[in-house]
């Protein structure tokens, strides 16, 4: 019987080489549950406890047979963000909210357009469509450089992100810049991030009605202490929501998240009160770091970032000793040996310093002498 050649062994399907380029990203898969985690910026106490009592109410096994329904949803956050249901897309968090942006606007031949150290989600969805990420550095002391985004912007340029306020760094963007960028690149989607907003106050909600190539997201995952859920939102001219509703899936946020919304939207006293809880944590941190003459940067956020120098990987490890959780930047653009430390309730903000002060002595960082 004739012995058949055997064929080549098939390795698979072949990436796109926009992929195969890309940078991994590694989130924390574990280790971080019993842990007082000061190092993803979240809520540290938890959602509102009526988000808790409405599930137990509501999170039926017929609600979970069905397809999730979000006409209810949609309406009452329009409410709540002042604007019409058109101009408003839910989205998997915010996460979901710049693929979509990017998915929509951006060809292989087109160019992105992010100011480092940020968020960074923005360059791996836009690497990921083929096109080219123009990166322009902060300026002194992670001060926006408007002038140089303005003139960075050519005929290719159709997409532009910036988190505001911006993670890490905590720094802000004043509303007159971001204009004038939208202005400057009419034919890019300028997408802004307010994942921080409440700590900071300013939006550009709903200015995309003046500019129709402006967008902003938002979260729950933050203030509201539901990140698990993965709930965003994305906003932005009527028109151009249209044309974001065609990229995103018809059922990209499940049953149990948009059974939350109404019970996280009807609790703003407690937002209110974890957010002053965050602002108070974030001068006492301030005037420790300042105590310690330890180099920080003003933030405008739920966390400060600091300079430790060679003391930054050590800092992690022993406040990991005494169960606090904080974030190593070093891999972010301009940040080495910088490490960010997120702020949340009274209790857990006194737990931090009283950490820090001791860590700082054990590691021979000296505190300034004051008369």
């Amino acid at each position: 019987m004739p012995v058949r050649p055997r064929c080549a062994v098939s390795k698979g399907p072949t990436p796109r080489p926009a992929v195969q380029k890309m940078a991994p990203y590694h989130p924390p898969t574990g280790g971080r549950q019993g842990k007082l985690r000061l190092d993803f910026n979240e809520n540290t106490v938890g959602c509102s406890p009526k988000v808790i009592e409405y599930l137990k109410e509501k999170l039926t096994a017929d609600a979970l047979t069905v397809y999730p329904e979000y006409l209810d949803a949609m309406r009452e956050l329009a409410a709540y963000f002042a604007v019409a249901p058109g101009e408003l897309l839910l989205s998997n968090g915010t996460d979901e909210a710049i693929h979509l942006v990017c998915e929509t606007y951006l060809e292989p031949a087109d160019e992105a357009i992010l100011v480092v150290p940020t968020f960074a989600m923005f360059e791996i969805y836009a690497a990921q469509t083929g096109s080219k990420v123009i990166s322009i550095p902060a300026s002194r002391d992670f001060g926006f450089p408007t002038d140089a985004v303005v003139a960075a912007v050519t005929s290719r340029t159709r997409f532009i992100a910036l988190a505001n306020p911006n993670n890490p760094t905590g720094t802000l963007v004043a509303l007159k810049d971001l204009l004038r960028i939208a202005e400057a690149a009419p034919d890019a989607a300028v997408l802004i991030d307010e994942a921080y907003f409440h700590f900071a106050g300013e939006t550009v909600v709903p200015e995309w009605r003046e500019r129709p190539n402006l967008f902003a997201s938002r979260t729950f995952s933050k203030v509201y202490g539901m990140a698990g859920l993965r709930i965003g939102v994305l906003m932005g001219q009527v028109e151009q929501m249209k044309m974001l509703r065609r990229a995103s899936s018809p059922y990209n946020l499940n049953s149990v998240a948009l059974a939350c919304l109404p019970a996280a939207l009807a609790d703003q006293q407690y937002v209110s009160n974890y957010v002053a809880q965050c602002l108070e944590g974030r001068r006492e941190l301030e005037l420790e770091l300042a105590a310690w003459n330890v180099k920080h940067w003003p933030s405008r956020a739920n966390f400060v970032l600091m300079y430790l120098g060679e003391n930054s990987k050590p800092f992690v490890t022993e406040m990991r000793r005494r169960g606090i959780l904080v974030r190593d930047r070093s891999a972010d653009y301009g940040c080495q040996d910088c490490v960010r430390v997120t702020v949340g309730v009274r209790e857990h903000n006194q737990r931090m310093l009283s950490a820090l002060r001791e860590v700082f002595a054990q590691l021979g960082i000296r505190q300034q002498v004051t008369r």
